[in-house]
């Protein structure tokens, strides 16, 4: 246990240790210039977790570990949770049901697929192709988070996930704007969008929330049609992240259960009851019974732990574990890339038509 008797002072010491360098991530990633690159401080988190996995890692106590990943484990599970303090029910219905089947079509198709191009494809881990794929699908670097859990996968595996995510959703924040510009603001035909369906369009198909809300700021004069179209349709593939880990959870105690790699006491369905908490604070959210200015403190407390989270993944990833992935992560998130990109143009233009 975490904080048993003989483990309480060696927890107590790595989690501070953790949260450190989440306070200087936090700190770094309010500086203007990453700011301007969209970078939370969850990714900076796990940038800084990784550095220390690789240089000074034996220089740190062991005893310490278990702190490290009581933050990368039980800390990450309870910022989840009140994730949904993010979310209102309302938001979903704002948007209408066009902003709805993009949000559910972008989310299962790039999940199934980045799931078969990894495992099938490019011959990578099960692990690791579905936290690659989660991570494109839902939200990022908090999806990924939210389904380690439920896979019980490695912190490297976690890491490389969490890498495909800030590489291609980096790309995708700079391309959007782009885009939008050259080919689709004063294009006639099927190349156009109006703002608003441009806005569903980047909430449906681009990684991280930040990246989200950074596109719309990046065209020139943009309405604020597209930020809340782009915003609110963006937040919706956040709350799908609970009923995917509970259909995640099904799929796999199933799977297990035919390849016969559980038995008897472990043959069980491993409901992810945090997913399940996150909706219940979602919809109690969503009453607005909570004044916003403490809303936004949880919020800004919830951000914190899951950097903590993020930072403790990273500290738990060291390169020499990476050795025969090869290139495989690449295509796997690339192959979602153009779907997302492509795909989710297509999709768009056809729920909105």
């Amino acid at each position: 246990m975490a904080f048993s008797r003989q483990n309480y002072k060696g927890t107590l010491n790595g989690t501070l240790f953790v949260a450190i360098f989440a306070a200087a991530a936090t700190y770094i990633s309010s500086l203007a210039p990453i700011q301007n690159l969209g970078l939370s401080p969850l990714i900076i988190g796990i940038v800084i977790g990784i550095f220390y996995a690789n240089t000074l890692h034996n220089n740190t106590p062991k005893a310490w570990q278990t702190g490290i990943t009581f933050s990368a484990k039980k800390i990450l599970r309870f910022a989840i949770v009140f994730y949904g303090f993010r979310i209102t029910f309302q938001q979903i219905t704002e948007v209408g049901l066009d902003g709805f089947l993009v949000s559910f079509i972008m989310l299962a198709s790039t999940l199934i697929l980045g799931a078969w191009l990894g495992y099938r494809i490019f011959g990578m881990e099960k692990d690791t192709s579905i936290l690659t794929a989660s991570g494109a699908s839902v939200c990022g670097a908090a999806a990924v988070l939210a389904t380690e859990p439920v896979l019980k996968a490695q912190e490297h595996k976690t890491a490389i996930a969490v890498s495909m995510v800030v590489l291609f959703g980096t790309v995708s924040m700079f391309l959007y704007p782009v885009i939008y510009e050259t080919l689709i603001k004063d294009a006639t035909g099927f190349l156009h969008m109006d703002p608003r369906t441009f806005g569903i369009y980047v909430g449906g198909t681009i990684h991280e929330v930040a990246q989200v809300v950074a596109v719309p700021a990046s065209v020139p004069g943009s309405p604020k049609e597209m930020a809340d179209a782009a915003v609110i349709v963006k937040m919706t593939r956040v709350i799908m992240i609970a009923p995917m880990l509970i259909i995640l959870g099904l799929y796999l105690a199933r799977d297990a259960k035919k390849t016969g790699e559980q038995k008897d006491e472990k043959m069980k369905l491993v409901i992810p009851w945090f997913a399940v908490y996150f909706i219940m604070v979602a919809g109690f959210n969503s009453l607005h019974l909570v004044p916003q200015n403490i809303v936004d403190i949880i919020n800004d407390i919830d951000t914190f732990l899951l950097t903590m989270a993020m930072t403790a993944l990273g500290m738990g990833t060291v390169f020499s574990k990476f050795k025969g992935l090869g290139l495989a992560p690449i295509y796997t998130a690339t192959g979602m890339f153009i779907w997302l990109l492509i795909g989710g143009f297509i999709v768009t233009k056809f729920v909105c038509s």
